[in-house]
């Protein structure tokens, strides 16, 4: 237990109790910075991934971002709704848990059909309109990363073929899971937007 407390070349005896006082509340300051630090690193990668991603369909028309450009099925304003979509899931469950999410296992082809539409342009929606819902899911999430108490608490993953039973994550293992989702169509929408006019992202 820490009882001295050097100032210079003197040390200070503290009695035990503000000993203990001084040394919790040093790790809890650091703890808190440490803490700060982490969100603010989710956020900057968050950010940055969806800049990339937003950043495909930079001057196109409405016909433009929904065309299919290689043989996949994936259009640029599909991928923007899907990964609308995922984000707004997870930032879901990081509050309420697995009753957020489908029961994947339990899924008609009806349910399916549906889901699939997330990955197109349907009639009557707009790239700008994409977009915009992307920012207000985007806001929302950066909200939480901020305000949540503790980015440890965990739930239950949702019934799916590809999660294993009785697994959990964290609302950290969430967040970093939005990141790599992005990032990864991110690359699947560079891709797209080359095929269709030759522009890229980098390079």
């Amino acid at each position: 237990m820490v009882g001295f407390r050097q100032s210079g070349q003197d040390l200070t005896y503290l009695p035990p109790s503000v000993a203990v006082m001084t040394e919790t509340t040093h790790n809890t300051a650091a703890a808190t910075t440490a803490d700060a630090a982490e969100r603010t690193d989710l956020l900057e990668a968050l950010a940055k991934q969806r800049h990339f991603l937003r950043f495909t369909t930079r001057d196109l028309t409405d016909e433009q971002a929904g065309q299919r450009t290689t043989v996949s099925e994936l259009c640029l304003g599909g991928l923007i709704k899907h990964v609308t979509s995922v984000e707004r899931h997870w930032a879901e469950f990081i509050q309420h848990g697995p009753s957020a999410m489908p029961d994947f296992t339990a899924m008609t082809e009806k349910d399916w059909a549906e889901r699939a539409d997330e990955f197109r342009m349907l009639p009557g929606e707009t790239l700008a309109g994409v977009l915009a819902a992307y920012e207000e899911v985007a806001r929302e999430t950066d909200e939480l990363v901020t305000t949540l108490p503790d980015l440890n608490v965990t739930h239950p993953l949702p019934k799916a073929p590809w999660n294993e039973p009785g697994a959990r994550m964290s609302a950290r293992r969430v967040l970093m899971h939005i990141v790599a989702e992005t990032a990864q169509h991110s690359g699947h929408a560079d891709i797209i937007r080359e095929a269709l006019d030759g522009a890229k992202s980098m390079g």
